[in-house]
């Protein structure tokens, strides 16, 4: 059964929002966020930073139906976006989208990939595991939204790929990347371990730590120009 989570918001007063109110709600440990959809307005609310940090960190939280609890109201919704600080682990802004239970909804879910340990193409010749893919495209019913797809590699040779055709989708769950004629994309793969460079035999022209040659005069002067125009305005 997939997790439940619920998150406790604040309605914010419509006069109370934009940039300025925003940095006031961070530096008070608050996330603004909206919630829209199911043909409601949208709503502005506010949550706790260290909740949702934590709830964040969950990764079946992506992919859940959250119950969002503004008072006594309450609706279903799915996140849709999450709005990160640049350069420190701060939460920005959150979006979450209303879901109604007679309507279809799109979502993108982990992907887990299983018996990698015993794939004959990793186990006896070596390979590696490649993960083309590390989200699936669904479209399903809210009540049918899978936590996250599993695919078994564990027959799989070097060089050999599983597609999106070879996943097994729960039922009511439809595979948005196959749906009217999608391509059938590889999603996982067991390709041979890089090989390392070899370094040149000593004696050729190009033995290792040998100083480029010197450009023309001309060239000089367009590789000065060049550096200049990559600095910051």
């Amino acid at each position: 059964m997939a997790e439940q989570f619920e998150v406790s918001a604040e309605l914010r007063n419509t006069t109370d929002t934009g940039s300025a109110a925003a940095r006031r709600l961070r530096r008070a440990g608050r996330v603004p966020g909206v919630i829209y959809g199911a043909g409601k307005p949208a709503a502005h609310i506010v949550m706790g930073h260290d909740d949702m940090r934590h709830k964040l960190a969950v990764e079946s939280f992506h992919s859940a139906i959250i119950t969002v609890k503004t008072g006594r109201h309450t609706d279903s919704a799915v996140l849709r976006g999450v709005q990160m600080h640049p350069h420190r682990s701060q939460i920005l802004h959150i979006d979450f989208q209303r879901v109604r239970a007679s309507e279809a909804i799109h979502m993108k879910v982990p992907l887990h990939v299983i018996g990698g340990d015993a794939a004959p193409g990793i186990k006896m010749d070596g390979g590696i595991l490649s993960h083309l893919m590390t989200e699936i495209d669904v479209t399903c019913l809210p009540r049918d939204l899978p936590e996250y797809l599993e695919i078994d590699v564990s027959q799989l040779g070097l060089n050999e790929s599983l597609h999106l055709s070879d996943l097994r989708a729960p039922p009511g769950v439809e595979l948005t990347g196959l749906a009217h004629g999608g391509e059938d994309l590889s999603i996982v793969a067991i390709v041979p371990p890089a090989k390392e460079i070899e370094e040149p035999a000593e004696g050729t022209d190009e033995a290792v730590g040998e100083e480029p040659a010197e450009p023309a005069a001309g060239e000089a002067g367009a590789a000065e120009g060049e550096g200049e125009s990559g600095g910051e305005g």
